[in-house]
């Protein structure tokens, strides 16, 4: 993937640090209200936290999501990869195309420097620290 973030991955971040701030099963109608969504849209953000391990679904009328995550050991990167998929290092920043060797873009340098920098940084940040600095 180009690395972006969506719509879906915002909602799912939302999603996955407001769980961990209750601790508590939620009801995807409550859940979506609280990070202000519809429950058909929250179920695409929700689906690939499932699928990590990092939120148990609970299907019925008492069912709802549940962090089964330490959000200390699940980083950024880690969230924005699971719902959008890996990041592509070799993509070139002008065209969708590879960007190396022969045919490298003029900015390649920079931007694969500036890339791996902000990989870094994001895969580096638990989303732990973000339950301080933002309220789902």
């Amino acid at each position: 993937m180009r690395l972006e973030i969506t719509r879906r991955t915002d909602l799912a971040t939302r999603a996955l640090l407001h769980l961990a701030a209750t601790g508590e099963r939620t009801k995807s109608s409550a859940l979506a209200r609280a990070v202000g969504t519809t429950p058909g849209f929250l179920s695409q953000a929700m689906t690939p936290l499932v699928a990590a391990g990092w939120v148990r679904s609970d299907p019925g009328p008492t069912g709802g999501y549940t962090s089964i995550a330490d959000p200390a050991a699940v980083s950024v990167l880690d969230v924005i990869e699971a719902v959008e998929g890996a990041t592509d290092t070799a993509t070139c920043v002008l065209e969708d195309r590879p960007c190396s060797g022969a045919g490298a873009c003029a900015l390649h340098r920079p931007w694969a420097a500036a890339r791996a920098h902000l990989l870094d940084d994001l895969g580096s940040t638990p989303i732990a620290t973000l339950m301080t600095s933002s309220t789902p």
